[in-house]
């Protein structure tokens, strides 16, 4: 009798355990199905079109003169006068500064002796009184000495080749000029002078507006020392290759600064317009750049998987940035969440 009620208590126990462990086997799956949608991450999303916008480009560059020139002799010599200071204003062919004479005042005697000769001999020349040999032999001496008294009146008298102001001057009168470089620019030079009436700035565009830069094209220019005032400019030379490394050419602006209201050494900002066109514009909270390097990415929705895709960027415009290449129309990118996404991870969308 005892035996029956322990084989039916055990039977009992038994079936408790199997109906607790069929629960908890139930529950288990429960947790982990919970888990997996955990795992997906919460993200706002939005789809990429086409826009039409005004193509207009922005860099920041240093103005520099439009022109500017060293000015010093051919040759070394004694400085007699500079006729000029730091901040003045000159213009094309003033007298900059004279050197000492004596080699000039040598030519021009020589000159006016050798002159004297040659009209002498070419009156006998007319009537064939002199051989063809002497009377070649002069001429050519007098040829001569015109040059050389040219090249040394340029030489002694130094004028300015453009209007323009006085940036530098490195001597004093009576000094020696030897000819040795003696300015920061490694070139040799008693002044210096710039052209600031116009200006110019060097501005590298990247090698995908190539095509469709022209000579002529309209430039806005501000400042930041002029924040409400907008300078007006235009590309006149455009560089005729690609630099490889940074896949970028060059171009050179001209800007008018009539008013001398800008100067060489400044910052200012160039903004190009290259008309209307088409671009995709993605908002910049979307770009994450990659750690350790300029590369930036988007993550794109395929099937509530997150895709990282890496993209090229162009203009900022507004709040957005054009994207080049790396994604299309249509793709639907994450806007909000993306900083907590790794590729393929799995996300829910949310409104």
């Amino acid at each position: 009798m005892k035996l029956s009620s322990i084989w039916i208590i055990s039977i009992a126990v038994g079936i408790v355990s199997l109906g607790t462990i069929s629960c908890d086997s139930k529950k288990g799956e429960t947790t982990t199905d919970e888990q997996d949608v955990k795992q997906a991450i919460p993200v706002k999303t939005a789809k990429l079109y086409i826009k039409s916008v005004t193509k207009t480009i922005e860099y920041t560059a240093s103005l520099i003169p439009f022109e500017e020139v060293y000015l010093a002799p051919a040759t070394p010599g004694k400085i007699k006068e500079i006729n000029v200071e730091i901040g003045d204003h000159v213009s094309k062919g003033q007298i900059i500064a004279s050197m000492d004479p004596t080699n000039l005042e040598s030519a021009r005697l020589n000159l006016i002796n050798l002159e004297t000769n040659f009209k002498r001999l070419d009156t006998l020349k007319k009537t064939n009184t002199i051989a063809d040999q002497q009377y070649d032999e002069v001429k050519t001496a007098y040829e001569a000495a015109k040059v050389s008294f040219q090249f040394l009146l340029d030489n002694t008298q130094i004028k300015a080749p453009f209007d323009g102001t006085i940036s530098g001057k490195y001597f004093e009168n009576g000094e020696n000029f030897s000819g040795t470089p003696n300015t920061q620019a490694g070139k040799s030079a008693i002044v210096t002078i710039v052209q600031i009436k116009q200006l110019k700035a060097l501005v590298g565009l990247s090698e995908i507006y190539f095509p469709e830069t022209k000579k002529g094209m309209k430039v806005d220019i501000v400042s930041n020392i002029y924040p409400d005032e907008i300078f007006k400019g235009e590309i006149y030379n455009i560089y005729p290759t690609i630099d490889n490394a940074t896949k970028t050419f060059t171009v050179e602006v001209k800007i008018n600064n009539s008013e001398s209201k800008l100067r060489p050494g400044m910052f200012a900002k160039i903004e190009l317009n290259m008309g209307k066109g088409d671009a995709i514009l993605v908002p910049m909270i979307a770009l994450i750049k990659q750690t350790g390097t300029d590369d930036m990415y988007l993550f794109v929705n395929e099937n509530n998987i997150a895709i990282k895709k890496p993209v090229k960027t162009g203009r900022i415009i507004d709040d957005k940035t054009e994207i080049v290449k790396g994604i299309k129309v249509g793709d639907e990118i994450v806007v909000e969440g993306q900083n907590k996404l790794q590729n393929q991870s799995p996300i829910t969308i949310i409104k």
